[in-house]
């Protein structure tokens, strides 16, 4: 049926099979290598920055994004007095068409050459300043186009990290996407910050020169032009010899650009912008970029045929707080940062029911307008024990609870007193009064870390609080904001206080937008009223016999709390009255240690400059909790209180001795006739 396969013997004629291989050799193999392996990395590569770039594009998940960051807002104090401007004015903003051509050629030459040629990030743009930034071994020429730095403004915040530089990119392919060029270059010359609480080149023109940005010319557009890049550096009022060079460069780079001949800018260089005085103007612009955030959240949740209005925004503001507040710090940090190596602080001045009275974000707005007092993650230190002790007074401690101040670690970590010494048996009362250590992480993990947590951000902080054994000293980080609302608790008799600036919304026409409507009454109670009984009394003796006497006020009871962290990178007051709370941070941008400042030092001297002030024509409201005081500390003497290393443990014992006597003596003067009697037998 089948023929049987013979192979042809051995030598025979017989072929060895030739196999052939698919392919190209030699020098065009390589380049298809090449371009295997730069099409495997290049598609790995899209795929990471993809990755990072989608979290950004949340952002513009929403239909009215625009609409939403294009409100124009006219802030009011809380007299009705005019304190600012925020936002896009686009009711009488100036269009690009209507803008003088030297001013647009002048901010093209600088910022963006090629912005009308690329399609939102300049490749050729950004290699030649990394070409020159490596040439002169440092940055000096940024690679950023203008849709770029538009997508920052909008969408990002100023970090220099990587990730905000892919997101960036992404953003900027986006909004090339959705606008055209002349709307992206108008949003741009609308948003950026010109120094002087200027946003937008109108803003800034009418602020510098007191004209409109359709009347600058040419070398008022070039010192305009030049404050893109820095305009702490380079803004008129701070410097004008720098913003005089700075304008010299722009006319150098109008006519490198082609877009102007020296012929045409020689009269510029000879006769220089000149500014307008504004001796004694001062905007509080960390408050009204606070209050500017709060206005966009709320407009969030209007309807969307209301974002295009203008609005006027009512605000708690108070001149007299605020201006107390921007010279007490300025006046500490002149004269006893050096001797502290202090360089930065902030304050935030807050009613009992939140109301925001007052902010300083930092010594000087224009150098930097990053804002220390909402933004910046501090530890508290000590400022975050009173937190630990009204969890523990729910949890069946008191006052007058026992505490041992011993050495005592857990695992590897020994806490110590700041006075390396030991106090024995004490009070939670003479523990907290002296700021112990030892007693409030040894209570802190009694209770229970986690129930810690739980009533501080109830009482109103809202950063991640790690648990870990040094929770109770403070080691998680904090705003100067949140600590002001949390402490805004005890003076509000344990009501949740929700720090807010605006009171009012209103169109240009009157009509009621949106109104606060803050009722403490009503507000969630978040500690029992027999806590705030055991705890102000405390943070009342904190002030009078304690750690923070530098803030006493005459005739005006207050309690509060110092808080100084480990190295001294942080040093805090945290402190209220029946009428005010206030907090208040010194310290330093890159955590360079201060020298050995304390929170009763500069803190609390910041602190009872500005409330004696706050205070002033106030009726004086009385802190709750103190008709049921714990037994009156005075009897123990002063300078035992202010120095741990004093207080031995016999000395300990003869206090709480007499404590008692004092309590049994006062309570048994309350009775009828006969128990007395009985009692003074015992």
């Amino acid at each position: 049926m089948f023929r049987a396969f013979n192979p042809l013997p051995s030598g025979k004629g017989l072929k060895k099979p030739v196999r052939r291989r698919a392919g190209v050799r030699g020098f065009p193999r390589l380049i298809v290598e090449v371009f295997s392996e730069a099409a495997t990395l290049g598609t790995c590569a899209s795929v990471l920055l993809l990755a990072l770039a989608l979290p950004a594009f949340d952002e513009t998940t929403d239909e009215n994004w625009l609409k939403k960051s294009e409100l124009a807002v006219t802030f009011l104090d809380r007299h009705g007095n005019k304190i600012g401007e925020r936002g896009i004015k686009h009711n009488d903003s100036v269009p690009v068409e209507q803008m003088p051509d030297h001013l647009i050629k002048a901010v093209l030459a600088t910022e963006d050459r090629r912005f009308y040629e690329h399609f939102g990030v300049d490749v050729l743009g950004t290699l030649r300043a990394l070409t020159t930034n490596v040439r002169a071994g440092s940055i000096v020429q940024g690679g950023s186009s203008i849709t770029q730095q538009l997508a920052k403004n909008l969408f990002l915040s100023n970090e220099r990290t990587i990730e905000r530089k892919v997101k960036e990119a992404f953003l900027a392919l986006w909004l090339e996407s959705r606008l055209t060029k002349n709307e992206i270059l108008k949003l741009y010359l609308d948003r950026a910050y010109l120094g002087g609480g200027a946003y937008g080149v109108d803003a800034a023109s009418r602020h510098y020169f007191a004209k409109s940005a359709r009347d600058v010319n040419l070398p008022e557009a070039a010192m305009l032009a030049g404050l893109f890049k820095a305009p702490a550096r380079f803004a008129p009022h701070m410097n004008q010899s720098a913003a005089r060079t700075r304008a010299s460069i722009v006319l150098d780079n109008l006519v490198e650009a082609g877009f102007m001949s020296e012929g045409q800018v020689v009269g510029a260089r000879k006769t220089p912008a000149r500014i307008v005085e504004r001796n004694g103007e001062q905007t509080p612009d960390y408050y009204l970029d606070y209050v500017f955030r709060e206005v966009q959240d709320i407009a969030a949740k209007m309807p969307v045929s209301a974002l295009n209005r203008v609005f006027i925004v009512r605000t708690a503001f108070d001149p007299a707080i605020q201006k107390a507040a921007d010279e007490a710090i300025e006046s500490s940090l002149r004269q006893s940062g050096p001797q502290y190596n202090a360089s930065q602080a902030a304050i935030v001045v807050m009613e009992i029911d939140g109301t925001l009275r007052a902010m300083v974000g930092g010594r000087d707005y224009a150098e930097s307008q990053f804002n220390r007092a909402t933004d910046a993650l501090r530890q508290p230190g000590s400022a975050f024990k009173p937190f630990v002790y009204a969890t523990a007074f729910m949890n069946g401690f008191n006052a007058q609870t026992i505490v041992e101040d011993t050495p005592f670690c857990i695992k590897s970590w020994c806490p110590l007193n700041y006075a390396r010494s030991y106090s024995g048996n004490v009070s939670v009362f003479q523990a907290l009064t002296m700021s112990l250590n030892v007693p409030a992480v040894k209570v802190g993990n009694t209770v229970g870390l986690e129930k810690i947590a739980v009533t501080a951000k109830k009482m109103g902080l809202t950063t991640e609080l790690r648990i870990t054994p040094s929770l109770p000293l403070g080691a998680s980080e904090v705003t100067v904001f949140d600590m002001t609302q949390a402490y805004a608790t005890f003076a509000a008799n344990g009501k949740r206080v929700r720090g807010h600036a605006a009171l009012e919304i209103r169109s240009p026409s009157g009509e009621l937008l949106w109104r606060d409507i803050t009722d403490l009454s009503r507000a969630e109670q978040v500690l029992p009223a027999y806590v705030i009984n055991e705890m102000n009394p405390i943070l009342m003796n904190v002030v009078e016999n304690g750690t923070a006497r530098r803030a006493i006020m005459s005739g005006i009871p207050a309690g509060g709390k110092t808080g100084t962290t480990n190295a001294y990178r942080d040093a805090w007051f945290i402190g209220m009255t029946g009428n005010f709370v206030a907090a208040v941070w010194y310290g330093n941008d890159d955590y360079t240690p201060l020298r050995r400042m304390t929170g009763g030092s500069l803190p609390a001297m910041t602190w009872q400059k500005v409330m004696t002030v706050a205070h002033r024509n106030v009726a004086i409201q009385p802190l709750p909790g103190l008709k049921q005081q714990a037994p009156n500390v005075a009897s123990v003497p002063q300078n035992q209180l202010r120095n741990p290393a004093a207080l031995p443990p016999r000395a300990i014992e003869q206090i709480l001795k007499i404590e008692r006597a004092l309590r049994d003596a006062r309570n048994s003067a309350d009775l009828p006739t006969p128990e007395r009697n009985r009692a003074a037998a015992q």
